[in-house]
């Protein structure tokens, strides 16, 4: 017998993917993103998001402005 799997993501499992370039919808409106640069935006909501790396940490900011 098989077990079911979830079909729910972390919002951190989801920010791995759109890094990792597996997914291409903004976390923000659900739009495709553009990637560019090392940038992640959505040309919708204007959302931005960018990855640096410190040491072996992946360091997160997540950029949008409300209206």
């Amino acid at each position: 017998m098989t077990s079911v799997a979830p079909l729910h993501r972390t919002l951190e499992q989801e920010l791995q993917a759109l890094l990792r370039g597996a997914s291409l919808e903004c976390l923000v409106c659900g739009e495709f993103v553009l990637h560019a640069g090392g940038m992640i935006t959505c040309p919708e909501c204007n959302a931005c998001l960018r990855a640096g790396i410190e040491g072996e940490k992946a360091q997160l900011q997540f950029d949008t402005q409300a209206g």
